[in-house]
């Protein structure tokens, strides 16, 4: 079924935590068509579709405000994994990589296909174009509705090719233009992904020039930042010097790192009046393409056949730097003509191939033309203890940075909104089950301008999620990514019952923003 509608639907004798209050209030909710119409005790079923909440607790519907579904968002396992979770609403277009505007000729399009095929793979059915024309591949097609960050790599690609330079005044024009553009589309902000080709060349002119057209339209600037970890201190205090200068409204895309200098920074920042929001998941294993982890960033990454052309000199592979120290830390998740080798560590891989760990990086590398995708685990200093205490934090939302390719997936995809649910609500009480709410839908919609969700209130987009507070739980694992996650029990997209009784209905209500 697509483009579904549904008649009143009343969730009844639930536990209401409706986005901002800091309690649970026993409540029955009516909905009628894509909105709340009612909210109190005992409503009358009046004709409505009942669904018995029976103490559970109802929540609105969950924002992944960052993962990478720009292609899968249309694929029903895809959809599953996210629905089971509560997850409602994805934010596309991440990292400054997606497939859209791709203005005729520009290869922007093909630019993204390649470089992230191991991220968000091959849309179905858009070849190029607008990023409206974009959206409404998705328009009816999926459990879920959508929104959409124009994303600056593909934006600069179009402009300038691969170049690996500072972008000349007319060439930030131009990108400014398409950035305009895409957000009269229907895109909600603009991501950089500052540690990917070809936005990595991007100087603080550019960026000033277009988080200011952001800022003029009100809409935020999402970042991959330039490092993570140890290298996060400097890369946030970039992000803050282009909010200070444009008034941009910022946001950190899968943010971690040390905790005691960085919670500082973002409440020095939110003091002086800046507004800043982060996102992150709740693991210390990250996933990416092999080429982010293996190889450096004076290579011309956004062009592949000159990338492989050097990888294949001899000369040039001795000149690369020895990365010992993260081998030992990578598995393969995704590598087309190696299946055999998904899920296994690297270091097993190069003893199979009776080659170095280096020498094997470099050799899938250059065999799948660049497409490997791995996981691999966060730097000795990454701490659970700071993982918690920026989740904790009052700018904090999730997103699971889930990616759905290959053999062996990180698990967050499957995981993220049950496992903040289930352990760090229920088990660890990092939340109270308000709290829950505000993080992961609230939060986000207020971020993102969804400004009829992220909250159950009379008058609000009817996206709302029935869960068993004593049984949500992720199951998904490192060893079994794909494990559907439990205790959700029912899902309304846009007033229409995608997950009922724990089960899948079958409907496509989703909408683009």
């Amino acid at each position: 079924m697509s483009g579904d509608t549904a008649g009143p639907v009343l969730i009844r004798g639930g536990l209401v935590a409706d986005g901002t209050a800091d309690d649970l209030v026993r409540a029955d909710v009516r909905v009628a068509g894509d909105r709340i119409v009612e909210i109190g005790p005992d409503l009358k079923p009046d004709g409505s579709d009942v669904i018995d909440a029976g103490w559970q607790i109802v929540m609105p519907g969950f924002v992944d405000t960052h993962v990478h579904v720009d292609a899968l968002v249309l694929d029903p396992d895809t959809q599953a994994a996210m629905t089971h979770q509560g997850v409602t609403t994805a934010v596309l277009g991440q990292d400054g990589v997606s497939f859209a505007p791709s203005p005729q000729g520009s290869g922007a399009t093909e630019y993204a296909e390649r470089y992230f095929a191991a991220i968000n793979g091959r849309h179905p059915t858009f070849r190029g174009g607008s990023v409206a024309e974009l959206l409404a591949t998705y328009d009816g097609a999926t459990t879920l509705n959508t929104a959409y960050l124009v994303p600056h790599g593909t934006v600069r690609f179009a402009v300038m090719g691969a170049e690996d330079r500072p972008a000349t005044p007319a060439e930030v024009d131009q990108m400014v233009r398409l950035l305009e553009q895409g957000l009269a589309d229907g895109a909600v902000g603009m991501s950089t992904g500052l540690e990917y080709a070809p936005a990595m060349s991007a100087d603080r002119d550019e960026l000033v020039a277009l988080c200011s057209a952001l800022a003029a339209r009100g809409r935020p600037h999402v970042s991959h930042m330039r490092g993570y970890e140890d290298q996060a201190p400097a890369a946030l205090a970039e992000l803050l010097d282009l909010a200070r200068v444009t008034g941009v409204g910022t946001h950190v895309s899968h943010f971690h790192g040390p905790s005691d200098v960085l919670v500082p920074m973002v409440d020095a920042a939110l003091a002086e009046g800046l507004d800043v929001t982060f996102d992150s998941y709740p693991y210390l294993k990250g996933s990416s393409i092999l080429a982010l982890v293996a190889l450096p960033p004076w290579l011309p990454l956004a062009d592949a056949e000159r990338t492989l052309a050097l990888l294949r000199d001899p000369a040039v592979r001795a000149e690369l730097p020895p990365r010992d120290d993260v081998w030992g830390r990578v598995t393969l998740s995704w590598a087309p003509g190696f299946e055999w080798a998904e899920g296994l560590p690297l270091l097993e891989v190069a003893g199979r191939l009776g080659m170095s760990p280096t020498d094997a990086a470099h050799h899938l590398l250059i065999e799948t033309r660049l497409q490997v995708g791995c996981v691999f685990g966060f730097p000795p200093g990454a701490t659970e203890h700071s993982m918690r205490v920026l989740a904790q934090h009052p700018a904090h939302c999730a997103g699971s940075d889930g990616l759905y390719l290959g053999g062996h997936p990180h698990p967050r995809g499957w995981g993220t909104f049950a496992r903040y649910l289930g352990e760090h609500t229920r088990e660890l009480a990092d939340w109270s089950w308000p709290e829950a709410s505000a993080h992961l839908a609230t939060t986000a919609s207020r971020r993102f301008g969804l400004v009829d969700r992220g909250r159950l209130t009379v008058g609000g987009r009817a996206d709302a999620v029935v869960l068993d507070p004593a049984n949500v739980i992720d199951l998904a694992t490192y060893d079994a990514p794909r494990t559907l996650a439990t205790g959700v029990q029912a899902v309304l997209v846009n007033g229409v019952p995608v997950l009922r009784d724990g089960r899948l209905t079958g409907a496509l209500p989703g909408r683009p923003r």
